[in-house]
């Protein structure tokens, strides 16, 4: 599945865009990916009402995995 794509031109501290290549370099990664997942991760964190999509995520696994334990539990 391919995702539509827009270029852009923007400007950031020398020390971040470094890091950010470092990242996408030892994850296997192209840099433009990491560069989404950081934006995205800053929008998700900006919705102060509602929670960051890996922790509702991590949440949903951990009920999977574990829910007759929760289940025992919570008697």
């Amino acid at each position: 599945m391919s995702t539509a794509r827009e270029k852009f031109s923007s400007q950031a501290a020398p020390e971040v865009l470094a890091a950010l290549r470092k990242i996408a370099e030892s994850q296997g990664r192209q840099f433009q990916a990491v560069l989404d997942e950081a934006l995205r991760d800053y929008i998700d964190r900006q919705k102060k009402d509602r929670p960051r999509r890996h922790v509702v995520a991590s949440f949903a696994a951990s009920l999977e995995e574990f829910d007759s334990l929760y289940r025992e539990l919570a008697k």
